[in-house]
């Protein structure tokens, strides 16, 4: 199984900055993708940023301000947000689709979340 523990949400003025970090930890066999998801209230979670073993890809409300960068040897992944806006107050989700074993097919994995709060 895979574990997820994010950190890093906070409250931050428009403008500002917050770095989220999500490490994975338990028993398996590989981590194919890491992703960072959010929900807002009276929304439905929506997917931010995705990174594979290729180019890493956005949604369009956050190109040019998110980063997205993984550490494998850490199994941790990490989104960047800079130029913070009201519309990106959120619970902010860590998302691994993993293999458990060599054999099993793979599967997502979450973590608890973490609210990032954008004041204007």
């Amino acid at each position: 199984q895979v574990q997820l523990v994010e950190s890093g949400g906070g409250l931050v003025q428009a403008g500002g900055s917050l770095r989220l970090s999500c490490a994975a930890s338990g028993t398996f066999f590989r981590i194919n993708a890491m992703a960072w998801y959010r929900q807002a209230p009276g929304n439905q979670r929506e997917l931010v940023a995705i990174t594979t073993n290729g180019e890493p890809a956005y949604a369009d409300s956050v190109k040019g301000r998110f980063t997205i960068s993984r550490d494998n040897a850490k199994n941790t992944v990490y989104l960047q947000m800079n130029s913070l806006k009201s519309d990106d107050t959120a619970v902010y989700y860590c998302n691994a689709q993993a293999r458990v074993t060599l054999s099993s097919r793979t599967s997502d994995y979450w973590g608890q979340g973490t609210q990032v709060t954008v004041s204007s």
